[in-house]
């Protein structure tokens, strides 16, 4: 019978810690939380310092009586819930839950699920870190305050089944802001120039860029200045007046953290952050692999931290001299300079046995599952190995009063890129007969190439840069980072496509109302340092009730405000002016979850609806039709013509009635200028107030 009662989160987790442990233990599940707060109401005492009432999740109560049956026979038990603030939570309340206060308890945790690190988590036992818990409980309870106060009020305003959380409501104001930055970029025209040099004697040409003068870098901001330059030097001999030959060392990446897993398995795999997650969960938790059973093959997944246990450090130096040679190994410990940040007591991702190649894995896991392994097991052995070194050459060739540059760069040692090549890697430079060239050589002039370029706005968000610029601005920990970008295209406030995020007219509304009420809540420095906040109360050196008790009045204070305002506004039946074609009743405009709509305001005797263009007031410049604005598929707004698909005209930017003085095209708006929407006039005025 067994002796001792192991309680993890995950069913998928006990198989695999049932075999490491034996007889004497029996190992069940919680399936996650078991306690949180109520749905149908706050569920925190503001009246008693901000104290939480926490019931039982629905569905949970058969699970918990399980639990106590078996806490009934054991002697001791081990809460070995995830090793992070959330799984230090689950613990506590499990505890609370079980009632085990005269039991012996004792809290471990594991960085990986392997049989060494389980049996030696046992002989580690400690207690539940209370500070681990506070720090968790003050952010379950200032995100229930938020959500649970604002999200009505969004009701009232917009519509029902909306919802505003603190760290979302940040992440969806970035994005708006990058958004507009984009909307009101206005391009500028610049130049290139390529001059195709060959030495005497030699079949290749080698192409030079313009550098500038010989007093300095210049930039061509015009055909006129390019076509000066061209003529310039076109009869002019090409000098070569300086060569520099150099070396240039790579250093190898550091190993996986969460956020960087999700930007690399977004940009090379093409994976949502959701699904990184899920699938790292999965190879984390524990695979069937052919002849040994269960067992996890990647360390803890959600983690700030590079770092590298000795005992994985001396494996991996062991693996790659074996595998690669003595050379590709680095030659020592490598010192990383890492910020002390949530979970930094843990490793980086990592296999929990770099034996264990993705070739010999292959067979155990789904195609998804191989893919995100391969990508950790390489970035994990890169890690591992010697920097890569680049011979470099770079050239300056005189041409009268201007300059023009050319370099060059080869591997003379691979190093971590025999294993793993970064996916913004440069390509290697094909111009290899610099080596041959002298200075004061005399070079021969092709041909020369101008190109007319503009400038280009900020991108758009992908997950994989959206990731990085809320770690980067400190806003959320690594287990957030997924859930947020998901709640935000759930709740359609923005969408997805071709890898980009772009800001729907429900997500706008959101933003817009929210930066007007509550602009504290949406300042990413005020949410940044609510994140410090809470790693004081990890740290023990902040109390958890103090952070809230700060953060609610000035937050009450904005709810009371804006629901003063709000009762002063009269939310009134839009009428579309149309009428009805099934009732002939008047069409009123609604909102639905993909914008605004026409409904019958015979409702419900009528349900005809039908799409709601609004009108721009500016005719097609193709048909003469009407320009409306219009939304793509996935909720992303353009304006286009009505008559579509028979004609096709669409912008992205909102059109003006002002004609271009230049060409005659139609122009639109940029922020406060009006653009030619023609690509090859670019004619640019102040609007008009």
């Amino acid at each position: 019978m067994a002796k001792y009662l192991v309680i993890v989160e995950s069913p998928a987790k006990v198989k695999t810690i049932k075999k490491f442990l034996g007889a004497n233990y029996e190992v069940m599940a919680s399936n996650g939380h078991v306690r949180d707060l109520p749905k149908s109401r706050l569920g925190i005492d503001v009246e008693n310092d901000f104290e939480p009432k926490y019931i039982t999740i629905r569905g949970k109560g058969d699970i918990l009586a399980s639990l106590r049956k078996e806490v009934k026979k054991a002697e001791k038990i081990y809460l070995a819930t995830d090793p992070d603030r959330e799984g230090e939570a689950i613990s506590w309340h499990l505890y609370e839950a079980l009632k085990l206060g005269e039991k012996k308890v004792y809290r471990i945790t594991f960085n990986e699920i392997t049989k060494t690190a389980v049996k030696e988590s046992l002989k580690r036992a400690k207690e539940i870190n209370m500070n681990l818990v506070d720090a968790q409980q003050a952010r379950r309870s200032l995100d229930r305050i938020v959500g649970y106060r604002i999200s009505p009020l969004l009701w009232a305003k917009v519509k029902r089944g909306l919802s505003a959380g603190r760290v979302q409501s940040v992440a969806l104001r970035i994005i708006c802001d990058r958004e507009e930055e984009i909307n009101e970029f206005i391009p500028e025209e610049y130049w290139t120039l390529e001059a195709g040099l060959k030495a005497k004697g030699e079949k290749r040409k080698i192409v030079a860029k313009y550098y500038g003068t010989n007093e300095k870098k210049q930039s061509i901001s015009s055909k006129e200045e390019v076509e000066k330059i061209q003529e310039d030097v076109k009869n002019t001999p090409f000098i070569v007046e300086e060569i520099k030959k150099g070396e240039r060392i790579k250093k190898a990446p550091l190993a996986f953290t969460t956020s960087t897993l999700q930007q690399e398995a977004s940009k090379v795999l093409n994976f949502s952050t959701q699904k990184t997650m899920r699938l790292a969960q999965q190879l984390y938790e524990g695979v069937d692999v052919k002849g040994n059973g269960t067992v996890g093959i990647i360390t803890y997944l959600r983690t700030d931290s590079t770092r590298i246990s000795e005992e994985a450090t001396k494996l991996a130096a062991e693996f790659i001299e074996k595998n690669y040679g003595e050379k590709y190994s680095a030659a020592k410990e490598r010192k990383v300079k890492e910020e002390k940040k949530i979970q930094d007591a843990h490793e980086g991702i990592r296999p929990t046995d770099i034996a264990r190649t993705p070739q010999l894995m292959k067979e155990s896991l789904t195609r998804d599952q191989f893919r995100l392994y391969q990508l950790i097991w390489k970035r994990f052995v890169a890690s591992q190995m010697a920097d890569a070194v680049y011979e470099t050459v770079s050239v300056k060739i005189g041409a009268g009063n201007h300059r023009f540059t050319m370099a060059a760069h080869k591997v003379v040692f691979e190093g971590f890129r025999s294993v793993y090549i970064l996916e913004e890697e440069e390509k290697e430079s094909g111009n290899v007969l610099l080596n041959q060239w002298e200075k004061g050589q005399t070079l021969f002039l092709e041909d020369l190439q101008a190109k007319q370029h503009f400038t280009q706005p900020q991108p758009h968000y992908t997950e994989a840069s959206l990731v990085k610029a809320l770690e980067e601005l400190g806003i959320g920990r690594p287990s957030t980072y997924a859930p947020t970008i998901t709640t935000i295209l759930a709740r359609r406030y923005i969408v997805k496509e071709n890898k980009n995020l772009y800001v729907t007219e429900i997500g706008e509304v959101v933003n817009q109302m929210m930066k007007e009420a509550f602009p504290s809540i949406v300042d990413v420095n005020f949410t940044a340092t609510m994140e410090t906040l809470l790693d004081g109360v990890e740290e023990g050196v902040v109390n958890w009730k103090t952070v809230i008790s700060n953060f609610y009045p000035d937050l009450e204070e904005a709810v009371q405000k804006a629901e003063k305002e709000l009762e002063q506004v009269t939310i009134k039946e839009e009428v579309s002016g149309e009428d009805c074609q099934l009732c002939g009743r008047p069409m009123y405009i609604k909102y639905g979850p993909h914008g605004r709509f026409q409904a019958c305001s015979g409702f419900p005797e009528c349900r005809n609806t039908k799409p709601f263009f609004e009108k721009v007031g500016i005719p097609c410049p193709k048909c003469g039709k009407d320009i409306v604005l219009k939304k793509t598929k996935k909720g992303r707004k353009y304006y286009g013509c009505i008559d579509n698909p028979e004609c096709d005209f669409m912008v992205w930017q909102k059109p003006s009635e002002v004609k271009c003085e230049k060409c005659g095209g139609l122009m639109v708006e940029k922020g406060t200028k009006l653009l030619c929407s023609q690509p090859d006039c670019g004619h640019l005025v102040e609007k008009k107030k």
